[in-house]
């Protein structure tokens, strides 16, 4: 399968017979792809900006990769196309929010910006949301609230993917965090990693490759470091941030479970081994994320 990376405004293949596609029609594309199967037109374009957002900045394992997934969410029931997230309780800094089981990228703009309103008019904000689904890259949402002088942050958990040091069952998601603060002239730092040696995305994209893994990627079913896309997919795991835990991966496992704490039990969703397995469709992922 030819890869595809940004060029500019563009995205460019890297196979010799280059095919050039402008950034305008991917979102098209994303957009016309999601609501062939009953996504509202508003929330379809969410998710084509965020997709090819994560593209531009690099982050090929959520881009355009990840657009078939949302398709089949959807047509298979498990993701909400009619409704809209609600707020459940708030007060001047806080919110929670019920997502209705709406698109991740549309529940998640929605908390950002709820955020954002909250911490402009009291100085700080923390907003959780519950019953959510995969949000795409966490930087999104935290780079919103660095656009608008404010010192974003953004954490979700996930399916569960990582195999805790010294485990060799998959426990906790590659439960991102994402910070971001403003700098001058649009120059912010950004934060946006995996608590995970290397994103699923990434593990996926080799074994369509053909290519080996990285050391200290993934562990096989018998917990065994691996450098074989196919074993960390069948039955194995990905590697706590760190790796092995001669290399402290148990730094990584434990900001997963911080993660999974803000996600998972503040936000009141699934956690942990409890949510769905990756890429399943027999149930709703009920996600937790916070901003």
């Amino acid at each position: 399968m030819n890869s595809l990376r940004f060029l500019g405004r563009r995205f460019l293949s890297t196979a010799s017979n280059e095919k050039v596609v402008p950034s305008g029609e991917v979102r098209s594309f994303v957009v016309r792809c999601m609501t062939a199967v009953g996504v509202r037109e508003n929330h379809a374009e969410s998710l084509a900006e965020l997709l090819v957002t994560a593209d531009e900045r690099g982050h090929y394992s959520h881009g355009i990769n990840r657009l078939e997934m949302y398709v089949h969410d959807v047509e298979s029931e498990v993701t909400a196309v009619d409704a809209n997230p609600t707020i459940v309780k708030e007060t001047p800094a806080t919110a929670f929010v019920d997502a209705q089981n709406v698109l991740g990228p549309v529940a998640g703009m929605f908390c950002i910006e709820k955020a954002i309103k909250k911490a402009q008019d009291v100085g700080v904000s923390w907003v959780v949301c519950t019953a959510s689904n995969h949000y795409g890259i966490a930087g999104w949402y935290a780079i919103e609230a660095a656009n608008k002088g404010l010192i974003g942050m953004s954490f979700t958990n996930t399916s569960p993917l990582q195999v805790p040091t010294r485990s060799r069952q998959v426990a906790l998601g590659t439960n991102p965090i994402a910070v971001a603060a403003p700098g001058r002239n649009g120059d912010h730092f950004v934060l946006d990693m995996a608590t995970t040696t290397a994103a699923v995305g990434k593990v996926e994209l080799n074994l369509r490759k053909e290519i080996p893994i990285p050391s200290g990627w993934g562990v096989d079913s018998s917990g065994n470091e691996t450098y074989n896309p196919k074993a960390v997919l069948d039955g194995g795991g990905l590697s706590p941030l760190g790796g092995t835990e001669a290399s402290s991966g148990y730094k990584g496992y434990g900001l997963a479970a911080m993660v999974e704490i803000f996600c998972g039990i503040l936000a009141g969703s699934a956690y942990g081994p409890h949510i769905r397995r990756w890429l399943a469709t027999d149930d709703v992922a009920n996600l937790g994320q916070s901003f």
